[in-house]
């Protein structure tokens, strides 16, 4: 991908702002003399070609404008998350082999070797990074890596080229029909690709980048209507939040056509209450960092619109149909290089694999683990679901979260999605902790919509008249929240782990 063919074309199509931040409003002219400007800055304390570059910001303009720069100057950038520690982060610089650094000043002051160059709001400077890492070859046409959360062991350094964002703006441009009318709202985090994606396919639409530099619903309901959003990608945190601010005001966003997300379940009642009180449409997605990220939207085809109201809203809430450009397929058995499709009866359980121009070439200084992901020339996500009539996806777990009790198999989705009917139940996720008896027993993670509305009692009565007993919780946990990986989603590493420390294995 040429960016500067991308921001030209963005600068001919879109007059007048075309970046909202704060106070600050840019045009993509200014937009493209911000990239040029800290790109010349970078290449000054001898960035070249193929070097590893870190960014550390939260959502701000400066960030949009170092991806760019970063693509124009044909380095590697690697976003680091700003929820990481230090020792994190600096396990990242050494791993990436990342010797600058560029980020908001009070954020990257503490992790460079010594600042070097300053602009308005960032900073940058060398992070004092040598050996392997520093001296490995990025893969030509290396554009990004990005260092997965880790939920299952070490984050992965995943390689994102040009043409892997190339094709994944071609794709989101048709799937979600972008125009130059729409803004969209950056409000999950740019450090990632639930929203960093859209760095590219909004640009090349000619449309607006609103951005927002922390959450909370309230400013976001503001800022969309001030600025007129129309489109936006929120975990799921974000959008009940959003959702309750906007019951709590009695109206809707005023231009909102649009609203993403993914990462956790959804209830169709849920979809329906999100058109009722935001006034606008759903799409369920689902992707990975390691496909640039879309995978499937639960956007519906013509006959699926002709569908009853329930049924048009239970295919909503599924996972989605492939996006355009990716082939997707379930297949059995999981993890092994011969495999066949399941039936589409969504009911045979079995592995997501992908492939396509969006797919990852393989994870950074790690051929291993690249070749177990590219098990019989398809990449292996790891992810377990069910295909239905109608070609859509529904995930029912990851592989390695499947809980195994009594010589029965859960899938902790089923459980949730249960949980989530009850309307007593804000969040909930379900894991597998050590059982004497049955090897595993299910437990729940439950955050309430209030304090005292409910027990753990009615919560497991509730999932018996709804599934078979050994699917029930064995036991409740009532939280203020749920753990979270930088992406949103739901660390359930981090929940089991108080039950099987000291454990050599996680499985019983």
């Amino acid at each position: 991908m040429d960016p500067l063919s991308l921001l030209d074309e963005a600068c001919r199509i879109r007059k007048g702002p075309a970046v909202v931040c704060g106070r600050a409003r840019l045009g993509y002219p200014g937009l493209r003399d911000l990239a040029d400007r800290i790109g010349r800055d970078l290449e000054a304390q001898g960035a070249r070609p193929g070097d590893r570059v870190a960014a550390l910001f939260p959502n701000c303009h400066l960030y949009l404008a170092v991806y760019f720069a970063a693509l124009l100057r044909r380095l590697v950038l690697v976003p680091l998350n700003v929820r990481l520690s230090p020792r994190e982060m600096h396990a990242i610089l050494d791993h990436s082999g990342a010797r600058l650094l560029i980020g908001e000043p009070a954020l990257a002051a503490p992790l460079l070797r010594r600042p070097a160059a300053a602009g308005e709001g960032w900073m940058a400077g060398p992070t004092g990074v040598s050996g392997a890492g520093a001296e490995a070859e990025a893969p030509t046409g290396a554009a990004h890596l990005y260092y997965t959360s880790g939920t299952t062991g070490a984050p992965k350094g995943v390689i994102l080229t040009a043409a892997n964002l190339r094709a994944h703006v071609d794709m989101t441009l048709r799937e979600l029909e972008f125009r130059t009318a729409d803004a969209w709202l950056h409000a999950a985090p740019m450090f990632h690709l639930a929203d960093a994606w859209a760095v590219w396919t909004v640009t090349a639409s000619g449309g607006t980048h609103v951005l927002l530099p922390r959450f909370d619903p309230a400013g976001a309901l503001d800022l969309m209507d001030e600025a007129g959003v129309t489109i936006t990608n929120l975990v799921p945190t974000m959008l009940r939040a959003l959702l309750a601010e906007a019951r709590r005001r009695g109206r809707a966003p005023r231009s909102l056509r649009l609203l993403l997300s993914g990462g956790a379940p959804i209830a169709p009642s849920l979809v329906a209450r999100i058109g009722e009180g935001l006034g606008c449409g759903y799409a369920q997605t689902y992707g990975l960092t390691e496909t640039s990220p879309f995978l499937t939207f639960s956007l519906l085809g013509e006959a699926q619109r002709l569908l009853p109201p329930e049924a048009k809203l239970r295919l909503l809430a599924r996972t989605g149909r492939p996006a355009r450009g990716v082939e997707l397929r379930v297949v059995h058995p999981p993890g092994v290089e011969s495999f066949e499709d399941v039936p589409a009866d969504d009911r045979a359980v079995g592995e997501v694999v992908a492939r396509g121009p969006t797919v990852t070439p393989g994870y950074w200084r790690d051929p291993e683990a690249t070749r177990a992901a590219f098990l019989g020339g398809w990449f292996h996500t790891g992810d377990l679901g069910t295909v239905d009539a109608h070609g859509f996806l529904n995930l029912v777990d990851r592989l390695k979260d499947v809980i195994l009790t009594g010589g029965e198999t859960v899938y902790s989705t089923e459980v949730e999605n249960a949980l989530y009917e009850h309307p007593e139940v804000r969040e909930a996720a379900v894991f597998g902790v050590p059982d004497d008896t049955w090897g595993e027993s299910v437990r729940a993670a439950v955050v309430p919509e209030r304090r005292g509305g409910i027990s753990a009692g009615d919560l497991v009565a509730f999932c018996r008249a709804r599934l078979a007993g050994y699917k029930c919780p064995h036991g409740v946990d009532f939280l203020d929240a749920l753990p979270r990986t930088g992406s949103g989603k739901i660390d359930k590493k981090v929940l089991r782990e108080p039950f099987w420390r000291g454990r050599s294995r996680q499985i019983n």
